[in-house]
């Protein structure tokens, strides 16, 4: 049986796409979107695709924990086996990741642990980095410091702006997601004492270099 998927956005939801694209393929019902902007273009990609969707406006509550402790009823009423986090621009509470640990995903647009945070392409070419790229990692209370899966290295050319960087990295965010959606899907990958398993095996803690 397929995997039930619960993917959480904010905004656009280019991964989702990709997720929705490649669901029966990887072996993933999304039995739900969830997200905490009305206005998210995501959640007409899921209508659109005949996919359940929930709102729940941060806006709407008066601590974190409230709305923490709402959207995890959300996803437990759409009885998610998996939790994809997919541009979702909120910090969760400790509860909150601790309820879906080792069963939650996330998908960062740098090559972690460089440039947790916001502004990722902006900070690595002002850094004068050669490389840049996306890390699928699991969620844990440490914000963008749970156990690598995969990354994607990009190179960084010496014409690139933020926008030309992001757009390529946005290229590979939609190939390795799918991929790690995958391998949990079909047991194979699993959170272990911190560090990320593949095949019974620990990943590096770089994770698993995706290459095209």
């Amino acid at each position: 049986m397929a995997t039930r998927t619960v993917v959480i956005i904010s905004g656009s939801g280019s991964n989702l796409q990709a997720l929705i694209d490649r669901a029966e393929e990887i072996g993933i019902e999304i039995c739900g979107v969830i997200s905490n902007r009305e206005d998210a273009y995501g959640l007409q990609r899921a209508q659109r695709a005949g996919i359940a969707t929930a709102l729940v406006d941060h806006r709407q509550f008066d601590s974190r924990e409230s709305f923490d402790a709402t959207l995890a009823e959300t996803i437990d009423g759409m009885q998610a086996e998996l939790v994809i986090l997919a541009g979702f621009m909120r910090i969760l509470t400790p509860e909150f990741t601790r309820r879906y640990e080792g069963r939650m995903l996330n998908i960062h647009p740098s090559l972690l642990p460089k440039y947790r945070g916001l502004h990722t392409h902006k900070r690595a070419l002002e850094a004068g980095e050669q490389w840049h790229g996306a890390t699928i990692h699991f969620v844990t209370e440490e914000l963008d410091g749970g156990a690598n899966i995969i990354q994607a290295p990009v190179a960084i050319n010496s014409s690139d702006s933020e926008e030309t960087l992001a757009a390529r990295v946005h290229g590979v965010e939609h190939r390795i997601y799918p991929l790690a959606a995958q391998w949990f899907a079909e047991g194979r990958l699993r959170l272990q004492e911190g560090r990320a398993y593949l095949d019974g095996a620990p990943l590096p803690t770089e994770g698993y270099q995706y290459h095209d």
